[in-house]
């Protein structure tokens, strides 16, 4: 028993005496590391010589500029515009009534809207010309401007599309697409030709239905 008790004894007396060495020699490494660090800044406090702090720049830092929102309306009437693009394959000529003038008149209203709107019962309140435009400008001008008079709550505008005097065999071109392109237009309740000293045969006035700004 006790040589075992001696034996366990010195066990652990080694293992101490080599956990101090092991220490010491962590020690005088850290020590040896610092002093060599030491010396070599020195070294480079020499080569350089003597410094100064820098002077103020007065530069101005500037904040970064925000991101721009992402213009959702827009993206929203744009693809509106897509979804309500006019055909010139439809044919509205069964739907326009052919008396002394000219009118369209949407299924459900009153039979005396069109004599109302011929008789200057809605003022106009707003015009868009399209005389001399080429198809594609005059079908994006008209949309857009519907559109817009629709939402700021107009009810009666004037759509001038000329009487096609200038046009190839003089036969108006713009009249009969403007035709279409209205009865397309889900804004459009009616229409009616423009009294003679109003454009006559070259202009429409059109009542919309009531928007937003109403």
């Amino acid at each position: 028993m006790k040589s075992n008790s001696l034996q366990d004894l010195k066990k652990l007396r080694q293992q101490l005496a080599e956990r101090q060495a092991q220490a010491a020699a962590e020690e005088a490494a850290r020590r040896l590391a610092e002093s060599r660090t030491r010396q070599d800044q020195d070294l480079f406090a020499r080569a350089i010589g003597a410094t100064q702090p820098l002077r103020q720049h007065g530069r101005v830092h500037h904040k970064p500029e925000p991101v721009a929102p992402v213009p959702l309306q827009r993206q929203r009437d744009e693809q509106s515009v897509l979804k309500e693009a006019l055909s010139d394959e439809f044919d509205a000529s069964t739907l326009l009534l052919v008396d002394d003038h000219l009118s369209y008149m949407r299924p459900g209203l009153g039979p005396d809207v069109t004599a109302r709107l011929r008789r200057g019962h809605w003022a106009v309140q707003r015009e868009v010309d399209l005389h001399g435009l080429r198809v594609e400008e005059a079908r994006e001008k008209l949309s857009g401007f519907l559109r817009e008079a629709h939402r700021a709550g107009l009810r009666c505008v004037r759509v001038v599309h000329g009487k096609g005097l200038g046009s190839p065999g003089r036969q108006p071109v713009l009249k009969g697409k403007v035709h279409s392109w209205l009865v397309q237009k889900k804004e459009v309740l009616a229409f009616v030709q423009a009294k003679p000293l109003e454009g006559g045969a070259g202009a429409l006035l059109v009542l919309l239905a009531a928007g937003r700004g109403s």
